[in-house]
């Protein structure tokens, strides 16, 4: 039995309590590639709704990433209001985004609207409607309103940097998640020797 004053018992404790605020607040951001599988484009008629089905497939928070892949010479992306977006209406946008490999940073908690900018897609449902949760998990505005209860705000440009991920996976089990279990795994088996009086 280990006494509970000795040095080596409370190195211990004070090491495991240290894993386990390290293992717990790691933060993860996650990219999303827009439409998985289906590039950003006009939907197929097998799939019109597949971009309203996509996000809501998906739980967003600050820190992740939008991916928008298409042809650079055929499409684009434009970031719009609530208003503009439930009209087509892609006159003066937020943001646009023309390089077929477009990433769009979340920066802060609400809805986010976008569409392309070439005329008469967006009447062809290329369009995407995401919410992005605040800290405690909940939906930034009451779920009693739709888009077009919304008011019609216009959000920063939110374009620059973030690490990516090692891999195009959203997955919990990623490689990068990996070693703070085998540390803390291999850390309890340290201190339990310790403790054992064994080092």
């Amino acid at each position: 039995m280990a006494n509970l004053r000795s040095s080596k018992f409370q190195f211990s404790c004070a090491f495991h309590f240290l894993m386990l605020v390290v293992v717990k607040t790691r933060v993860s951001c996650h990219q999303y590639k827009v439409g998985d599988l289906d590039a950003w484009g006009i939907p197929t008629a097998a799939n019109p709704h597949v971009y309203t089905n996509w996000s809501k497939n998906h739980v967003f928070k600050i820190g992740d990433s939008l991916l928008f892949l298409y042809p650079p010479s055929q499409d684009s992306v434009i970031q719009v209001t609530g208003q503009s977006f439930n009209a087509c209406n892609l006159t003066d946008p937020i943001l646009y985004m023309n390089n077929g490999n477009s990433l769009f940073n979340i920066t802060s908690t609400g809805e986010y609207y976008f569409t392309s900018a070439v005329p008469g897609h967006c009447g062809k449902k290329q369009k995407l409607q995401i919410s992005v949760l605040s800290g405690n998990g909940s939906s930034a505005f009451s779920p009693s309103y739709g888009p077009s209860a919304l008011p019609d705000t216009s959000y920063p440009t939110v374009f620059g940097s973030i690490p990516a991920a090692n891999s195009s996976s959203s997955s919990s089990s990623s490689p990068s998640q990996r070693p703070p279990v085998f540390l803390a795994a291999v850390m309890g088996f340290m201190s339990w020797d310790l403790i054992r009086g064994r080092m």
